[in-house]
């Protein structure tokens, strides 16, 4: 019979699709959910036709596998709430498994049904009270799961974000299909005089659910979906041609074939179109589309902020989500936006935008399964991104040269400032250091202290604000941190200084550099240890039972990374942001600038000084120093 062939194929179809969201998991919120939910379905649509398949002998089994309605519906209630992104308390879906799970338990005991034979469908399961009070449970939580997508439609369409307001109207237009095609099954218990043709349609049920959901997250069900589509109106067209040609003069079997097979190749190519705008809407591309899509890029300064509007732009534009990329991959980049040949199938299909040698220019990466039409409007978005990308790096170019001209600015005046207070303190110091050459011990020793600090502050200003240039050469950086850390007691070096570590450096910025690392280092642990002793009475620190600072390196495949780690009070919250600023950090008896010295060292190198975290460390600076072409790992 044709409704017990359709539904098995809805069985076969419903499996496939489960085992498909499986497969696609990672890409759609609580799609291992909805696959136990179809796999409930399955076993449900089993249940109703196993006595027709094999016989009535079968009905305990069918019985029990009808019982299980219950916990299938309690599964769906639990995907809408995940899918739609409900903030719902644990106990809220705890109960919807308890109720589901229980009138499945108690269906399974006691029997819910029994069969009656109709004359459209064969056996069917006729709920007894039990099954009735099982019913009712199952049809609860339907309804709290279509309370649920409705409340989030409502939600999506507030908020505005067209994509997940479709993904939940198709979810909640596959519920509806849902429930007319059950109407079948009432209009057979009923025993009304129809056919219970609401029957056939439910192998669409399954394929609605999960193409709304995957429409607009995975690029291939796009694809399918075009095909099959296709290939569905071909067969639509071919019966309707095959029905029409009794009506021709002469009868023949040759001719009426001859003239299907014509019909669909003359057709071919205008239902392709057609499947390919109902699949792919907004294919072509107006001047007016143009200018609107400049005119948003507008408001992008970074090329983070060009890459999210562009991706929300044109993800809106073909109807499924895309992802834009800015500038070449960096490390932290995922396969799948990186490079095509690591783009997984089903990934999320992306339009790389990079720098070359004739501009900023886009690739697609990730789109073997699209059509012409979603294509053409990929390529033709790119070129406005790539103008956009272009103006980004300019602007970016200008405020960097404008942060540079007043940084050389600033220190200008504060060179021309300190070599006047320089000149301007010397004979004070000397003289205040003759004065008390008479006087005790103790009162020579404070004044030359801060005498001294006030040589070291002057010293560090000249040097920080005066123009100087780098005199780069080739040194072995792991020696250089070897004869530094020679400086300071206590220091252990990591398995990364065993080796050399060759590249192109000022030897004396890089040794001063190290410098100011290490007597941070020093009076941080000087400090820690006072404040320890005062605390504990004067006991020893924690830090004193191993090495207080610890050196070591790691090369990436472009630079060379140096941390220098203490284990002192760790740096407070307040100057962390600034804090290789000027007089941001200022630890006893030190001038500063040390930190400052450092970043612009650095930065002179073309690399870098962050402050990182790396445990059981307190404070850890790292310093990047690129490697040039030549020097890079293969």
């Amino acid at each position: 019979m044709l409704i017990h062939a359709v539904l098995g194929f809805s069985v076969l179809e419903t499996l496939v699709l489960a085992a498909l969201l499986l497969a696609w998991a990672d890409r759609v919120a609580g799609a291992r959910l909805l696959a136990a939910f179809l796999i409930g379905i399955s076993l449900w649509m089993v249940g109703n036709e196993l006595p027709n398949w094999l016989g009535p002998e079968t009905e305990p089994v069918a019985m029990r596998l009808l019982a299980t309605a219950p916990f299938t519906s309690a599964l769906f209630f639990h995907f809408c709430t995940v899918f739609c992104r409900v903030d719902l308390v644990r106990w809220g879906v705890a109960v919807a498994y308890a109720l589901g799970a229980t009138a499945s338990v108690v269906s399974i005991v006691l029997v819910p049904g029994h069969l009656i034979e109709h004359r459209d469908i064969g056996f069917i399961a006729v709920a007894d009270p039990v099954g009735t009070v099982a019913s009712m449970a199952w049809v609860i939580l339907g309804i709290g799961g279509v309370a649920v997508l409705l409340l989030a439609l409502l939600r999506a369409r507030r908020s505005g974000d067209g994509q997940k307001f479709r993904q939940i109207a198709a979810v909640t237009a596959s519920c509806l299909w849902g429930l007319l095609c059950l109407a079948g099954y009432g209009i057979a218990v009923l025993d009304l005089p129809i056919y219970p043709f609401p029957l056939l349609g439910l192998p669409l049920y399954s394929l609605i659910l999960v193409y709304g959901i995957l429409r607009y997250g995975v690029f291939v069900a796009n694809a399918w979906a075009r095909r099959a589509l296709v290939w569905a109106l071909l067969l639509a067209l071919g019966a309707v041609v095959l029905a029409l040609t009794p009506l021709l003069p002469f009868e023949s079997r040759w001719l009426g074939g001859l003239a299907v097979a014509a019909s669909v190749l003359a057709l071919n190519g205008p239902v392709r179109r057609v499947a390919e705008r109902l699949v792919y809407p907004g294919g072509e591309v107006s001047i007016a589309d143009l200018g609107a899509w400049r005119s948003a890029l507008l408001s992008a300064e970074t090329p983070e902020a060009l890459a999210q509007q562009a991706a929300t732009l044109l993800s809106a534009r073909i109807g499924t989500q895309v992802g834009v990329q800015i500038g070449a991959p960096s490390a932290s980049t995922t396969p799948s936006t990186s490079s095509a040949l690591l783009t997984p199938p089903g990934s999320t299909p992306q339009l790389v935008c990079t720098p070359g040698e004739q501009g900023w220019q886009t690739t697609l990466q990730g789109w073997d399964a699209a059509p012409p039409g979603p294509r053409h409007v990929a390529e033709l978005f790119g070129t406005v991104v790539a103008e956009a990308a272009a103006r980004v790096e300019q602007a970016q170019q200008f405020a960097a040269r404008e942060r540079e001209r007043q940084l050389q600015a600033r220190l200008a005046e504060l060179g021309a400032l300190a070599a006047t207070v320089a000149h301007d303190i010397r004979n004070p110091l000397n003289i205040i250091s003759m004065a008390v050459a008479a006087a005790p011990s103790d009162t020579r020793r404070e004044v030359a202290d801060q005498v001294a600090r006030i040589a070291n502050l002057t010293h560090d200003l000249l040097d920080f604000a005066k123009p100087w240039k780098l005199v780069p050469r080739e040194l072995d950086l792991a020696a250089h941190v070897r004869n530094a850390a020679l400086r300071l007691p206590d220091v252990s070096l990591g398995a990364g200084l065993a080796r050399p570590l060759v590249l192109q450096a000022d030897p004396r910025r890089v040794d001063q550099a190290l410098t100011n690392l290490l007597e941070n280092a020093r009076i941080a642990m000087a400090s820690d240890a006072v404040d320890t002793d005062t605390d504990t009475g004067g006991g020893p620190t924690a830090s004193a039972t191993h090495s207080p600072v610890h050196i070591d390196a790691e090369t990436t495949a472009d630079a060379v990374l140096l941390h220098v780690c203490d284990a002192g009070p760790g740096v407070p919250d307040e100057i962390r942001s600034r804090l290789f600023e000027p007089f941001a950090s200022r630890s006893p008896g030190g001038t500063g600038l040390g930190l400052a010295i450092v970043a612009r060292i650095m930065a002179a190198h073309g690399g870098s000084v962050t402050l990182t975290e790396r445990p059981p460390w307190s404070t850890c600076f790292t310093l990047r120093f690129p490697l040039t072409t030549t020097q890079r790992l293969p």
